[in-house]
């Protein structure tokens, strides 16, 4: 199956957007290109739809499997392995978020209860210091309590919360 100019424009698009939430370019093209197919997809398959070598596609297809995106498929009677990518983007945002908070958001947190246990002199520069740490811990907090909601949410419940706000 020869893959069209826009699904080659979709996989690019998904790689480029990738970097922005946490996901290294190659990843998120094998990503793209599981979400894209209809079926399952083997490393081989993989491999010569982008041009990848079999370690940087066995790496990538991991790292999807550890951020729960891509399961692998075991299919009767054949050896290869198989792939196939959750196709709920409601999921697959939940997965996200998951492994932002904790990868970006609690490694934050959790630095900057370190840093405002150190100790202060009580002048107009510490206390300054001490108020911006503060206030990126309480928007942290906030962040990190928000995407908890989202990714424990049933995706029903969390739509409805949101669409009632805009009301």
């Amino acid at each position: 199956m020869t893959i069209t100019a826009s699904e080659i424009q979709f996989i690019q698009t998904w790689g480029i957007l990738s970097s922005q939430w946490g996901i290294n370019r190659t990843m998120a093209q094998i990503h793209a290109l599981l979400l894209m197919e209809k079926g399952n997809l083997s490393t081989d398959e993989i491999m010569e739809k982008l041009n990848i070598s079999r370690g940087n596609a066995n790496m990538n297809i991991r790292d999807l499997m550890i951020w729960g995106l891509v399961q692998k498929v075991h299919i009767a009677g054949e050896r290869m392995e198989f792939y196939k990518a959750e196709k709920d983007i409601h999921k697959v945002a939940v997965a996200i978020a998951r492994e932002r908070i904790k990868r970006e958001l609690e490694p934050v947190i959790i630095s900057l209860k370190e840093l405002k246990g150190f100790t202060f002199k009580e002048d107009e520069e510490s206390s300054h210091y001490l108020k911006l740490l503060n206030d990126i811990d309480e928007f942290a907090t906030m962040v990190h309590k928000i995407m908890t909601i989202f990714v424990q949410s049933d995706k029903n419940w969390f739509y409805k919360k949101v669409l009632n706000y805009f009301k």
